[in-house]
């Protein structure tokens, strides 16, 4: 473990979001996604549908990490290893969501649903309408997530351990979103 640990930390982080514009990321659905005063913005559209942005590179074992801020209803979340066709993804979610529903829980959209939720107790590390700092790791089969330095799960999965695919942001369906994303970075490991 100290020797992965080592690695990861001789790892350079790339950004994945340069604050001007959504270079390298593609839009799937008709929700909104636009960047605002350097921050990068998803918001509920017309359709109040399932969006998604989702990088244009694929990873297999990476770490990423982003800072978010949840305005209004913040259901959202961070998609690792992904494929997408129009609004329909494969993958797995890291949640983020409002206070009570799980965020950094591992979702399985268009397959088996939720695979681990955080111990309740967790929910205590959210600051909802405040910046929050959200990292995922994924090697091989296994899964962490970490909510503003607090690991909320751990998760080994054969099924995650096969694929490979796009990081992408996800904006909930019903409507009424908002969430702002900055320091949007990976290394790959």
């Amino acid at each position: 473990m100290l020797a992965f640990q080592a690695q990861a930390q001789k790892a350079k982080a790339t950004p994945l979001f340069n604050g001007k514009d959504l270079t390298g990321w593609t839009i799937y659905g008709t929700e909104k996604w636009f960047v605002e005063d350097g921050l990068l913005v998803c918001e509920s559209g017309p359709d109040k549908g399932y969006g998604y942005l989702a990088t244009d590179e694929s990873f297999k074992d990476f770490e990423v990490e982003v800072d978010f801020r949840q305005q209004a209803n913040g259901n959202s979340g961070i998609f690792i290893r992904s494929s997408i066709e129009g609004t329909k993804i494969t993958g797995w979610q890291a949640e983020v969501a409002p206070p009570g529903h799980d965020t950094g829980g591992v979702y399985e959209s268009y397959g088996r649903g939720w695979l681990i939720k955080p111990d309740p107790e967790k929910d205590k590390y959210l600051k909802m309408g405040k910046w929050n700092t959200m990292k995922v790791r994924v090697v091989g089969p296994t899964i962490t997530t970490w909510l503003n330095g607090h690991e909320m799960i751990t998760l080994t999965d054969d099924k995650i351990g096969e694929a490979e695919g796009s990081i992408a942001l996800q904006i909930h369906d019903g409507g009424g979103i908002k969430v702002e994303w900055k320091n949007l970075k990976v290394t790959r490991l």
